[in-house]
């Protein structure tokens, strides 16, 4: 194990290592191989307070910083789990508790911090808008009280285990709106009432077990009470809510880099080949030093992004650098854990292949590698932009 002594929160990390104990390898290869949902990890995340641990106290939760969140996905993922099951509990709030009214807070967030209700679904993603959020085209016409919400989500996680979802829609089309931004507001949709009645979840599988779907809405009525502050101004609230998320997601890469190198360093301590460890030698050590140090480097900059955001400070490019700097951390740990094991790498029993598989995301998700490159290149060095 890698020395942990200067760690964040350890009080947090050995309640979630505990609890991560009880779901070992074996659980985690048997839903990947029939792609089931961990109810149970979930559940137990719930009960334990762990999923609502940024959730003020007042509404029922720990009331603690991003950096604890952090915390609490690193060990997951460092234990072997998977936290994007469940990790959009802790992000996707905070646009009903930064933008909701004191009567959309008082009634959704107590329910969530219990786990009465889960809010794990963001619907922000279409098939032809991809990255370019602006160019989304699923629309909600108000009639009334009610919007009238027609369009397609794509690449939207967790929606058959979710009872609440923001949903990202235009309420002015982009023709008409003065920014490329305006015009597009947020709603909280019930799922419960939803399915069924206008909204349709169809399951897409993928290389990964992560529960992901594409959504069709037809004429689903949503309440205008579930309108999220201001029409129009959705774009400028899901923000706050993406920075969140890719510093979390990059706490999870640093937990998925953790799980390599542990994975790694062992095993070439214990595997021995003409005589003597493989670890005695500088090609199977020196991959196995370098991810040490990417991992650290990155760990970092995750570090500076979550206390920059958890000081209500700009933080954008941060975040987009940390997500940036750890998912490579994690690839690289994964490829050089893979190539230590050689042969038995390849084997379920290992777990060493389905991170392998898991951590590839996050160079494409939830904002891919070239976009942030494209980010930092006009935003913080000026120079023309590409698109």
């Amino acid at each position: 194990m890698l020395n942990d002594a200067d760690q964040t929160f350890p009080e947090i990390r050995e309640a979630v290592r505990r609890l991560c104990a009880r779901f070992p390898g074996p659980y985690w290869r048997a839903l990947d191989r029939e792609r089931a949902y961990p109810t149970e990890f979930v559940a137990a995340l719930t009960e334990a307070g762990f999923l609502s641990v940024l959730i003020p106290e007042d509404y029922g939760g720990s009331g603690l910083g991003l950096s604890a969140g952090a915390a609490v996905l690193e060990e997951i993922h460092r234990s072997g789990g998977n936290g994007g099951a469940c990790h959009a509990q802790m992000y996707t709030m905070g646009v009903v508790l930064r933008y909701g009214s004191p009567a959309q807070k008082a009634a959704y967030l107590p329910k969530v911090a219990s786990g009465e209700l889960r809010l794990q679904a963001f619907g922000v993603t279409e098939p032809d808008a991809g990255t370019d959020t602006t160019r989304i085209t699923t629309f909600a016409r108000r009639e009334g009280e009610a919007y009238v919400v027609n369009g397609k989500k794509l690449w939207i996680s967790r929606a058959e285990h979710s009872d609440l979802m923001v949903l990202l829609c235009r309420t002015a089309p982009r023709a008409e709106a003065a920014k490329p931004s305006d015009g597009m507001s947020v709603l909280l949709v019930d799922m419960r009432q939803a399915v069924g009645n206008g909204l349709t979840i169809r399951p897409v599988r993928t290389m990964l077990n992560h529960a992901t779907t594409e959504l069709f809405f037809e004429d689903l009525k949503v309440p205008v009470a579930n309108l999220i502050g201001q029409e129009g101004q959705g774009f400028r609230y899901i923000l706050d809510g993406m920075n969140a998320e890719r510093i979390l997601i990059a706490a999870e890469c640093i937990g998925d880099a953790k799980f390599f190198i542990d994975r790694a360093s062992a095993y070439a301590k214990a595997r021995e080949v003409f005589g003597r460890p493989i670890g005695q030698n500088q090609g199977v050590q020196f991959p196995i030093a370098r991810a040490y140090v990417q991992m650290t480097a990155a760990n970092l900059m995750v570090e500076h992004a979550a206390a920059l955001f958890e000081a209500g400070r700009p933080c954008g490019t941060e975040a987009n650098m940390a997500k940036l700097t750890a998912s490579e951390a994690s690839w690289c740990a994964a490829d050089m854990a893979l190539q230590t094991h050689g042969g038995f790498g390849f084997a379920e029993d290992y777990d060493i292949e389905r991170k392998f598989r898991e951590t590839r995301l996050y160079q494409v998700a939830p904002i891919s590698t070239n976009l942030i490159l494209s980010h930092v290149a006009t935003h913080v060095l000026e120079l023309p932009k590409s698109f």
